[in-house]
């Protein structure tokens, strides 16, 4: 199965589960150091890269637990290496320490989250969908990420190497924010020729040594590192830095370095933000999912439009940064948008914030354990069209 590319196994197709996908997608893109801590239901991404780590020189650690995990990644991002981990629920509540460390650090890096139902240990092998929220805001102060969602295996290999990519652009932790019921399912996944894979590498320094800068505050990402250990002088730390990453801590930086984390994602969001769309045109009900629960509300729209109702499809393939603008423009013309997701009611609120009363917002959620019964999205779809 395995050929002497380092970039991945053989082209073609592969039958693999969204966990395992994973693995092959970090794989592909350059990912060669994992430092992770076993967890339902994500573990089977640690062991696929763990098994295939000699074959493509790449190094894997199980590091004590998941905050340890997060300081492991930055320490080998610095030292030149694309990293990853992955983790679920209780895990990626202490991971949130030290991910608000390589925000502040501007250390990109992969962190997948293979979601399960909580609160606490709650359902550790039945889908969920209840952390949306917390990886944009789990950890504390003002700061930016991107998150993706993926609704297959595939997608699960696509947005890996492309969660990579963004990472090297943006200098940022990027999220894959994937769920039980995608981490276990296995279908058909298409491993690209690597020399079809579009690969972002590492931005390395090549200038004088002492002109080196690791931080630029415009707003912008892409700047570039240089490897800790080859002879250049900088610091990296937690606390608000200057441009050589040495303590400066006044409210006139403060305000340089927080603008410049919010805006190198929020100035750049039509570059980062994916949507896949249908029958958007003439819609008068709009249904908005994203990962597992997208395959569901794709079946309720076609039912729906059966019935003659005028309905259409959005999924949020890019979960942050929100799709504010797309939201706002189909709020001046539709009746209704509705939002289906596995929680009690999370990115619907994003979605309420942005049509700001221009049309009828109606979330239709669960609080986990299972995905949608499609009936249920068809009836609120009827309701809303009335």
């Amino acid at each position: 199965m395995v050929n002497a590319d380092p970039k991945g196994v053989d082209a073609g197709p592969h039958f693999l589960d969204g966990d395992h996908a994973l693995a092959e997608g970090a794989l592909a893109a350059g990912c060669r150091f994992f430092a992770g801590y076993p967890i339902t239901p994500s573990t089977e991404t640690a062991e696929r890269f763990a098994e295939r780590a000699p074959e493509v020189g790449a190094l894997f650690i199980q590091m004590e637990d998941e905050l340890a995990s997060i300081a492991a990644l930055i320490g080998a991002a610095w030292g030149g290496q694309k990293v990853m981990t992955v983790t679920s629920g209780p895990g990626f509540s202490l991971m949130m320490e030290n991910i608000g460390l390589a925000v502040m650090t501007e250390t990109p890096m992969v962190i997948a989250n293979v979601q399960r139902g909580g609160p606490s240990t709650g359902l550790p092998t039945l889908t969920a969908q209840q952390d949306m929220m917390q990886v944009r805001f789990g950890s504390h102060g003002d700061y930016n990420i991107i998150a993706l969602s993926p609704d297959s295996p595939q997608e699960c290999f696509d947005l890996a190497v492309w969660a990579f990519n963004l990472s090297e652009i943006y200098r940022v932790p990027v999220f894959i924010m994937t769920d039980e019921t995608v981490g276990h399912m296995h279908e058909k996944v298409v491993i690209p020729p690597a020399d079809r894979i579009r690969i972002v590498e590492r931005n390395n320094y090549k200038g004088p040594k002492e002109d080196f800068r690791p931080y630029k505050f415009d707003c912008q990402g892409g700047h570039p590192m240089a490897r800790a250990g080859d002879g250049y002088r900088f610091h990296i730390t937690g606390l608000t830095h200057n441009e050589r990453g040495y303590p400066a801590m006044t409210p006139e930086q403060n305000v340089k370095v927080l603008t410049h984390l919010m805006e190198k994602i929020d100035g750049n969001a039509e570059q980062i933000i994916r949507l896949e769309e249908d029958g958007l045109d003439d819609a008068d009900v709009v249904v908005v999912s994203y990962g597992i629960t997208s395959r569901i509300a794709i079946r309720a729209v076609h039912e729906a439009r059966e019935l003659g109702l005028k309905v259409g499809a959005l999924r949020l393939i890019t979960v942050w940064p929100f799709c504010e603008a797309r939201i706002r423009e189909l709020a001046s013309r539709v009746k209704a948008i509705i939002v289906v997701e596995i929680n009690y009611g999370q990115m619907v609120r994003e979605a309420e914030r942005c049509v700001a009363g221009r049309c009828r917002v109606v979330s239709v959620n669960h609080c986990g354990g299972a995905v949608h019964d499609p009936k249920v999205i068809v009836g609120a779809i009827k309701e809303a069209a009335l």
